[in-house]
C-alpha cells in the first residue's frame, strides 16, 4: 500500500492541471459538437460523394496537423476515460477530424444509433438546419454501395 500512497503524493500537484484541462475539453467538445453537426450537409451519412486528397505541400501540411490534432484527442480522450473530463465526446471529436481508412463506416455505424441520430438532429432543429439523412433510409440506400463506405 506505500507505493499506492507514493503514486498519489507524486500525482498531487498535477491534479488542478488535470482537472483544468478536463473541464476545458469538456467546454471544447460542448462547443465543438454543435459547430460541426450544423456544417455536415444533410445527406453527409447517405453521399458517395468524398473529398479529393490535396496533394500539394500545403494539403499534406494540412493533412498532417488535422490528424495530429486528432491523435491528441483521441488519447486525452481515452485518458479522460479514467481522469476527469468528457472521454467519449473527446474521442468522437477526434474520430470525426481525423482521415484514415473506415471512417465514414464508423461515423455511420455511431449515426444508426437511435439516440445518437436523434440528439444529433435535435442540434440542428435548434439551429434551424433540415434534419440529417439516417444511413439507412430506403430512399438513398441504392445509392451506398461497399466501396463507399471506406
Amino acid at each position: 500500500m506505500e507505493w499506492l500512497n507514493q503514486a498519489y503524493q507524486a500525482l498531487l500537484p498535477w491534479i488542478p492541471l488535470i482537472t483544468a484541462i478536463g473541464i476545458g475539453m469538456a467546454v471544447a467538445s460542448t462547443l465543438a459538437i454543435p459547430w460541426l453537426l450544423v456544417r455536415i450537409p444533410a445527406d453527409y451519412f447517405v453521399s458517395r460523394r468524398r473529398p479529393k486528397p490535396d496533394r500539394s505541400l500545403l494539403g499534406w501540411l494540412i493533412w498532417l496537423l488535422r490528424n495530429s490534432i486528432a491523435a491528441l484527442l483521441l488519447i486525452a480522450g481515452i485518458l479522460m476515460l479514467v481522469l476527469p473530463g468528457q472521454g467519449l465526446l473527446t474521442i468522437l471529436i477526434g474520430v470525426g477530424i481525423s482521415t484514415f481508412p473506415g471512417k465514414y463506416r464508423l461515423e455511420r455505424a455511431i449515426m444508426r444509433q437511435p439516440g445518437v441520430f436523434r440528439a444529433a438532429n435535435w442540434i440542428r432543429q435548434r439551429y434551424h438546419r433540415i434534419p440529417i439523412i439516417h444511413p439507412d433510409d430506403p430512399e438513398y440506400r441504392h445509392q451506398e454501395s461497399a466501396h463507399d463506405l471506406d
